[in-house]
């Protein structure tokens, strides 16, 4: 896999990458469910799941099963105050092929890359067509009514992103400097299955080199760090069964280049992960990283050896330091210290 080819990655289609996985096109809507009359009866999961994808049919001939369709209801909705939304969730569209009909990838070069940004142009007005005409209607379940709101989230909106780091680099207010320009070069990768990240026959935890593996398809890579992540979905409000701990990790990755950067957060914004031989899709959140991860990690490891006591050689603790930080950057928690003894 080139950047080349990935510059060139229409939104609509599937990308391999290493250890089985792809990279799967999705539309991803948010949904916020208030109440649009009078009535206290409890919102009915399945028949909002219907009426969305009956909806969805009619209105723009997609079809989408129950599992793309997820709601979660409040606890205690009788206690909310009538302003309150009842439920929350998100609504997935896959199948996005009908939108690449007339788009033809032959040939290199200036077509090809016209051609590219075309089927983007019209994948964004299509999705943004699609929040407009859900966004406020009102749904009558068997006679009560709920009204909806949808929104694409902040993590799909690739464009919406580069705009913000893009002011913030013009106003000056973050220090991701790079030869005399503020630009940013780290993701944050965050729901991703932990088992797919791991080595097999080894541990169900995360592996850093199987992690490496498959970002450095995106590009050379500076930094690298995985952990587990149970906070990612978690809200006690919401009347869900609770996150089993170690399920999921959260991907924090710094690329020596800018452009490395740039191109794997658009590619991996706007898609779902798949494991070949799985029907589970990971519908992730990728976003780019706002405060300064590993600068802050690296000052937190100096902070560390600066207290500690003199060890008795000068040599000695500046060793110490280059391991420790060796170990931060590419084993956390012991991982691979332990895995021979799980």
């Amino acid at each position: 896999m080139t950047n080349r080819s990935l510059d060139s990655l229409p939104p609509t289609e599937t990308l391999e990458i290493e250890t089985g996985l792809s990279l799967t096109p999705r539309v991803k809507l948010l949904l916020t469910v208030h109440r649009a009359d009078r009535s206290v009866k409890p919102l009915d999961e399945w028949k909002l799941k219907r009426s969305l994808v009956d909806f969805l049919k009619a209105s723009f001939s997609v079809t989408l099963s129950d599992d793309d369709v997820a709601v979660r209801k409040f606890k205690d909705a009788k206690k909310r105050k009538r302003e309150d939304s009842v439920a929350r969730g998100a609504l997935f569209i896959r199948d996005l092929g009908f939108l690449s009909k007339p788009f033809s990838r032959s040939g290199v070069g200036g077509e090809g890359r016209e051609g590219v940004e075309e089927l983007e142009r019209k994948f964004v007005e299509w999705r943004r067509g699609v929040v407009e005409k859900m966004d406020g209607i009102e749904l009558n379940l068997e006679g009560v009514k709920f009204r909806l709101s949808v929104a694409v989230p902040v993590t799909d909106d690739f464009e919406g992103m580069r705009k913000e780091w893009e002011e913030l680099s013009a106003f000056g207010n973050r220090g991701y400097s790079r030869g005399g320009r503020q630009q940013p070069d780290t993701i944050v990768l965050r729901g991703v299955p932990s088992r797919w990240f791991a080595e097999p026959r080894v541990s169900s935890k995360p592996s850093m080199l199987v992690t490496h593996t498959i970002f450095s398809a995106f590009g050379k890579i500076r930094n690298l760090n995985v952990a587990e992540d149970d906070d990612l979905g978690k809200d006690e409000d919401e009347d869900g069964g609770d996150i089993v701990s170690g399920l999921q990790c959260k991907i924090v990755v710094q690329f020596e280049k800018y452009k490395d950067f740039h191109t794997a957060l658009k590619v991996l914004s706007g898609r779902s992960l798949q494991k070949q031989g799985s029907r589970l899709k990971a519908d992730y959140e990728v976003t780019w990283d706002k405060d300064g991860f590993f600068r802050n990690t690296r000052n937190e490891t100096q902070d560390k050896s600066i207290r500690m006591p003199p060890l008795g050689t000068g040599n000695y603790r500046s060793d110490a330091y280059r391991r420790q930080s060796h170990f931060s950057r590419y084993s956390p928690d012991n991982e691979r210290t332990k895995r021979f003894k799980e």
